[in-house]
This record gives C-alpha cells, structure tokens and sequence, in this order.
C-alpha cells in the first residue's frame, strides 16, 4: 500500500504517487516519459514522444461528445529537485519520500513536485477512466520547463485539433490566470582565474542562511531576502575593512528558485580575526532588522577553521569581484501601472558560484513587457562586460497575452460560480507559463491556467492540499462534461 492510497481523489493520488517514484528532476526526465509512453500503449490510447520526449496523448470523444470541439489538456512532467543540504539522497535516482501531514502532502527533505506532478496525474486519471464524459481530449505533457519551457519550444503541435487549452500549471485554487510574463535566463561568467594570489591568514566560512526561499515568479514579490545577494554585500562590507581573501563561494540550486543558504570560504589576515567576528554579527543584527517580517530567519555564521595558506582572490581583483556582485540588480525592478499589485519587471540571482577566480552569475529574468525584459538583460549583460566578463541568454520564452473574447473563460466562470457560489479571481501572473509558446504554435488559442492550492513550491517546505485537490477534480470532471 502507498502512502497516499485511498486518499481522494484516489486515481489522481495513485498516480501521483507513482510518478513520485521516478525521479524527474529537469534534464532528468526519460524515465518518466518512457512510463507516460507505456501508459497509453497500455490502454490502447494514440500516443506520440518526440525526440526531447516531449508526450501528446490523445483520447477520443465518449458517446454523445463526438461533436464537440476537442480540449487540449497541458503541463509539464519536470520538477525543481531540490534538497536539505543534510539529506543524503540523490534526486537523479532515487525516489521522493512522500509523506502526509492533515491536509497537506509532502516529501521528506526534498520539494515534493506538485509543480506540475499534479497536472500530470490529473490527466492520466482522467485517461484511465471509461465513465467519465468529455469532448476528444488532446494531453500535452513536455519536458523542462522549469529550466527554460524548451519542451514546448520544441513540439509540434500541427496534429492536433483542439483550440482551447486547460493549462494546469497554477498553484491557487480560485484564481483563473489568463495571462503571464515572458522571460529567459542569463549565465554570466566573469573569468579571474590568473588574478588568484597565495593568502596566508586564517581560514573561515560564511554563511547566509536561514531564508524562506521561493518560486522567483510568484513570490518574487514578497522581497524575501536573496541569499546570493545578501553574501555579496557582506562580503563587499568585509572587503572594505579588512584584509580578506575570497577563495570561494557558492549559493542556490536553480535560478528560478530564490536561494535561501550561501556559503563562502575566506582566507582572512590573523591579526583581523576578532574584527572579522564583529562585523558578521554587526551585519547578521542589521539584516534580522531589515527582514523581521520579509523574512525573520535570516542569519549569518562564522565557522574559523585555522591557520592556512591558500589561492584567493584578493586586493583590487577581490573589490573588483565583489563590486560586481554587490552591484548586479536583483528583485522586483518595476510594478505595472495596468494591473495593480502586479509585478511587471524582475529578476532572480539564482545560482551564484565563485571557483578558482571564476565568477560565476545565473540570472531568471521576468517582464510582461518585451522591451523591458529585453532592457534589463542588456543592463546585466553591460555590467558583466565592465567587469571583463560575458554573458549567455537562453531559455527566451514570449509572454501570453490576455484575451479580450474568451468563451472557455465565460464557461469556466459559470461553471465555478455554479458549483462553489462565488466568482472566481480572474488575473495576470508574473511567473511564466508555457501558455504563450502554446498560443504561438496553435492560431486562435483560447486558454486558462487553474489548479490546486501548493505552498512553498520549489524548496523543501512544498505541500500540496489534498481537500483543494479533489475540488479542483470535482471541477475539472463537471467542466469536461459540459457541452457548448
């Protein structure tokens, strides 16, 4: 027996489970489309993979539906995997540890992959049941999306006939989201790896840690604190003070996701050990102040690990390094002037690594403006080239523009109001959906994203509301068998 067995709804448990059980981490994810594949070879369902192993499944129309225009169905079979530090596992081959704790469903010690877990078990238990009622249903299942949306860049989608799309990538029951920002990813490097001096002094580790973290779309707003960011300016304070070198520094797991522990090797003069102290708790004190309520965890240690004589960044290179850290944007840049309490512009310092004087800088950059997005990955790519380096965009993805006409949109809100009394939020989303690569590929897209109720998606303290997800199916079911 599972650990979610008999939890309703049962089938969509069931085979969330299962696919709890192959790990699908991005980049990682022939596993689970081979067991997507079996599934509808299994059950005699036309099924195609491409050669990124992006899955369309498609079920025809029961009895009496014939008629009606096909649904397209959409999520994504990657996860954010990530990890406590303390955990020993490995996320490209071993499986989630589920666990369920009153309404709430999680894995121990690692993100439990409800982002988009849930829109795929949704989907196979619809195609798994014979009693249900619907139009010909089109399920689109692609890869990657966490790290760039390059399954659905690179599928193709001209064998299909349905021009509505259900996409359940959305993490609040109760909200409609009808349009998101585009975005992109940028790498930068800023290569150093001559400048590295021998240092002797006293060895120490720094850490930022004790942060709450978040998805860098939907929570971006909070200003929770960055841990990258927040390393760069004690390490900027201490360059500044004293004699330090930076041998290397290291934070975050993926650039969508806002880091929540940075850590940094120092090699620091023996005589400045007491004053090296001082100013980390002088810092940590400051930061608890500045983020009392953003994010009242937030601490800085210092671990002293001895006398050594090591290779590190130091002097002018050292306070070029960290000038340029300490200066790079990072967070919400602009809110839009459209939508109220709506962010227009941001970007995430996601991955941050500095190895043998090689800088290292991963940006999620997010605008529903183009030319704002465009613009602030000039900015980063100029501040890069003053500090010698170079940049990499990658992952461009278009916004999802909102429609004005929207019958799927008129029948959903019906349907809700019907079944629950009240009107659903209709909005805008900073964070990006594959939704506009979609509507790119089909002429005449007419689509919502909806889902259940997640928390604290892409970091260890993910759950899943199990009552939130048998109403959203109670919904998806009534929807799917409404007719035009």
């Amino acid at each position: 027996m599972g650990v979610l067995a008999g939890i309703k709804p049962v089938k969509v448990f069931e085979y969330f489970e299962c696919i709890a059980q192959i790990p699908h981490g991005s980049g990682n994810v022939e596993a689970i489309s081979n067991y997507l594949a079996g599934f509808a070879r299994e059950r005699g369902l036309h099924c195609m993979q491409d050669e990124v192993k992006n899955i369309i499944i498609i079920k025809e129309a029961t009895p009496g539906y014939e008629q009606e225009p096909a649904l397209i169905l959409q999520g994504h079979m990657d996860m954010v995997a990530v990890h406590k530090p303390e955990l020993a596992i490995d996320m490209t081959k071993e499986p989630l540890r589920l666990a369920v704790d009153g309404d709430r469903i999680y894995a121990e010690g690692t993100s439990l992959g409800g982002d988009d877990g849930i829109a795929v078990a949704y989907a196979l238990a619809l195609l798994d049941d014979d009693t249900l009622r619907h139009p010909r249903l089109e399920v689109i299942i692609t890869v990657d999306e966490e790290v760039g949306m390059d399954g659905a860049r690179a599928i193709d989608l001209s064998m299909l006939q349905g021009h509505r799309l259900l996409n359940l990538d959305s993490e609040e029951e109760g909200i409609f989201l009808t349009s998101c920002a585009g975005g992109a990813r940028i790498n930068c490097v800023v290569d150093m790896s001559d400048k590295c001096r021998d240092m002797e002094g006293t060895a120490c580790e720094l850490t930022v840690g004790g942060l709450q973290g978040g998805h860098s779309g939907a929570e971006i707003h909070k200003e929770r604190g960055n841990s990258n960011l927040l390393m760069a300016r004690l390490l900027q304070k201490l360059a500044g003070s004293i004699k330090i070198g930076l041998c290397n520094c290291a934070g975050g797991l993926a650039d969508n996701a806002i880091p929540r522990v940075t850590t940094a090797r120092i090699v620091a003069a023996r005589e400045d050990r007491e004053r090296l102290e001082q100013l980390a708790a002088e810092y940590e004190s400051a930061l608890k102040q500045e983020l009392a309520t953003k994010d009242p965890g937030v601490s800085v240690t210092v671990v002293i690990r001895g006398t050594v004589t090591e290779k590190c960044l130091t002097g002018n290179d050292l306070q070029r390094t960290v000038n340029y850290l300490y200066g790079l944007p990072c967070g919400v840049q602009a809110m839009s002037a459209d939508v109220e309490g709506l962010v227009e512009t941001s970007l995430n310092l996601g991955i941050l690594k500095v190895e043998g004087g090689r800088v290292s800088a991963e940006f999620s950059v997010r605008s529903c403006v183009e030319s704002s997005k465009q613009a602030l990955l000039d900015k980063v790519q100029a501040l890069t080239a003053l500090a010698g380096g170079h940049c990499e965009i990658t992952g461009d993805y278009p916004g999802w523009a909102y429609r004005v006409d929207s019958p799927l949109r008129d029948k959903m809100i019906a349907l809700y109001e019907e079944m629950y009394g009240e009107k659903p939020r209709v909005e805008a989303i900073h964070a990006g959906l594959e939704c506009g690569i979609l509507a790119s590929k089909i002429k005449d897209l007419d689509g919502i994203s909806f889902g259940p109720n997640m928390y604290d998606i892409h970091t260890t303290e993910e759950t899943l509301s199990i009552s939130s997800t048998q109403r959203v199916w109670d919904y998806l079911v009534r929807l799917l068998a409404m007719k035009d």
